[in-house]
């Protein structure tokens, strides 16, 4: 099925080793950005962790509550994004393993195609699944912002 000779100078063989060869190198470029993306934001939950467990050390009873609960939905957002850093480091080796039986593919057996086509179907599944981790976790996100101003707006039409 992958059967490449050295001595195939067709334009549409080479094209199609080109393509074989490239394949992987994009989708491993793009978990590493997505990789990248899902550290920024682990680091921006960890700020504000940090920020709101300062505070809770001098806050009120009633406030402590309020950033307990801030505190629950960030651990939330952080298991999150840690399911989706797996997916996509997981994706990425087998993304590896797809590009190292490329080279033992030299056998041409149906065993390499077939432990190719299952490395590279699966590191497909998992980046699926990462970005979705990663989505859900941006609605979280956004939900987070909106209940702060929902909170913030409260606070400025209640009067005192």
């Amino acid at each position: 099925m992958f059967g490449f000779s050295l001595s195939a100078t067709e334009p549409d063989s080479i094209a199609h080793i080109i393509q074989v060869a490239l394949a992987p190198a994009f989708l491993l470029s793009a978990l590493a950005t997505l990789l990248n993306v899902f550290s920024t934001r682990l680091g921006r939950i960890s700020d504000k962790v940090d920020s709101l467990t300062a505070e809770a050390a001098r806050a009120t009873e009633a406030e402590a509550g309020r950033l307990a609960r801030r505190l629950t939905f960030l651990r939330r957002r952080s298991f999150v994004l840690d399911v989706a850093v797996v997916l996509a480091s997981l994706a990425g080796g087998l993304i590896g393993l797809a590009v190292l039986t490329l080279f033992v593919g030299a056998l041409r057996d149906a065993a390499t195609a077939s432990v190719l086509f299952a490395c590279f179907g699966a590191a497909l599944v998992c980046t699926v699944a990462a970005i979705a981790a990663f989505m859900t976790e941006i609605l979280m996100a956004g939900r987070g912002v909106r209940d702060a101003v929902d909170r913030q707006q409260d606070q400025v039409s209640t009067p005192r």
